[in-house]
């Protein structure tokens, strides 16, 4: 596989320069509700609960019951234990099923625990995997080990979408974050993921340009879509907006759809829900109207 290294200055001039866009009113509408339909409505905590997944799991089908003509989120995204849960809210209404398998947030588990923790989310009804690599490995040299963990993830999977996180703030360089995006899709991965949401920086416009780039190379060499998912610290719907401006500009209108691009971003929604109810009613809702799960 052939290293590819990246222009720093060029990646970060070019990312800074979709912060400068602006969106017109006449679109803005259409963008925000494209941006509901991508986000992965999440909750990844010790304290998670059987009802706190079903709060969100209902958010996910129907997030504003003010306006019942939104769309539903791409994705409710939930611990391995929490997978069969998620599936009974979600059954029959078209948001998918993901799940942080393979020892998340670390990576650090052994092979097999993460095989096994895979297999079992599939089993439980998880349609998308979301995987994080060793970065301890990859950092160290050992590619070719990231590799065969991926694809052996990606087996385990079986009919299962595969997302592979980087965490791209521990990767120290963009052409590690480069280099990283292209393993990961040559060893099977359905989407590239920045990040677990765990470590700062999460998600920038820069890396997830690199993210872009790569999957905009793999499909020109081989006609093959790979999904991008930015996770953790988009937080604005004008924010979100950028991010689809980057995405038309640099991988084109095929990637915006959320077969292909995804948010991981759950305070990201009621942000989205708030802009969406101001161009609705010409006023804002207070932030505590809308609930956080």
């Amino acid at each position: 596989m052939k290293l590819v290294t990246v222009d720093r200055v060029m990646v970060d001039q070019r990312a800074g320069a979709f912060r400068r866009r602006s969106i017109k009113k006449e679109t803005k509408e259409t963008g925000l509700r494209l941006i509901l339909s991508m986000v992965d409505l999440t909750t990844l905590e010790g304290k998670d609960s059987a009802e706190k997944v079903r709060s969100l799991c209902r958010k996910a089908i129907q997030p504003d019951a003010a306006d019942p003509t939104l769309p539903h989120v791409g994705a409710v995204c939930v611990y391995p234990a929490m997978v069969s849960v998620a599936k009974e809210e979600l059954e029959g209404s078209g948001v998918h099923l993901a799940s942080v398998a393979t020892g998340f947030p670390s990576g650090q588990y052994p092979l097999e625990v993460r095989l096994d923790d895979t297999r079992r989310a599939v089993e439980a009804g998880a349609d998308e995997i979301d995987m994080v690599i060793s970065r301890g490995l990859f950092l160290a040299g050992e590619r070719g080990r990231v590799f065969d963990e991926i694809a052996a993830i990606k087996d385990a999977c079986g009919d299962a979408h595969l997302k592979v996180i980087l965490e791209t703030g521990e990767l120290e360089t963009y052409d590690n974050v480069r280099q990283a995006s292209d393993l990961a899709i040559a060893a099977g991965g359905d989407f590239i993921k920045t990040s677990t949401g765990k470590i700062a920086p999460a998600a920038t416009m820069s890396v997830t340009l690199i993210m872009l780039e790569a999957v905009r190379d793999h499909f020109l060499r081989t006609g093959v879509h790979i999904g991008v998912k930015p996770a953790g610290g988009i937080r604005t719907a004008k924010d979100a907006l950028r991010y689809l401006v980057m995405v038309k500009e640099t991988v084109g209108d095929d990637w915006l759809t959320p077969d292909l691009f995804r948010f991981g971003a759950s305070s990201l929604t009621n942000d989205v829900l708030m802009q969406l109810g101001y161009l609705r009613t010409g006023h804002y809702m207070a932030p505590y109207d809308y609930s956080e799960a």
